[in-house]
């Protein structure tokens, strides 16, 4: 597939994977940004993606960033719909209940997936035909 980028600022680098085979795109942040214990913050990434009816992307965190750092993404995962060509912009928040976490222009920040989409056409219908999990969620077991 095709995946076209623009840069919507000069420090946009373009996404790429890290290993051949790799499902997601690493995405870099386009300038650096400082996140404190517990705060969010939106990193610019510089860079925007058209991406192609029927798709869409996902933007997830970086398994290494969330588990050694504690920063992950508010949204996760982050949805860009294939109509949107602004900016990419991670909506980043820091877990670690202590340390601050520096991101610098460059860094890897966020990974971006597209994934095929099917038609969806909602309606209402009188009844939802049983399942085995019926009405169960939320972690329950169905069990009273």
């Amino acid at each position: 597939m095709d995946l076209p980028f623009t840069r919507v600022r000069p420090e946009g680098r373009l996404p790429e994977a890290q290993h051949p085979g790799d499902a997601g795109l690493d995405l870099r942040a386009a300038e650096g940004v400082t996140v404190k214990p517990g705060e969010r913050a939106m990193v610019p990434t510089g860079v925007a993606v058209a991406i192609p009816d029927g798709h869409a992307g996902l933007v997830l965190p970086r398994s290494g960033l969330a588990s050694k750092r504690g920063l992950t993404l508010a949204n996760a995962p982050g949805l860009i719909d294939a109509g949107y060509r602004g900016e990419v912009v991670c909506a980043v928040v820091n877990l670690d209940p202590q340390e601050a976490v520096e991101i610098a222009a460059g860094d890897r920040i966020a990974q971006l997936v597209i994934v095929e989409l099917p038609a969806v056409t909602p309606s209402f219908v009188d009844e939802l035909p049983l399942s085995a999990r019926g009405e169960g969620g939320f972690g329950s077991t169905g069990q009273a």
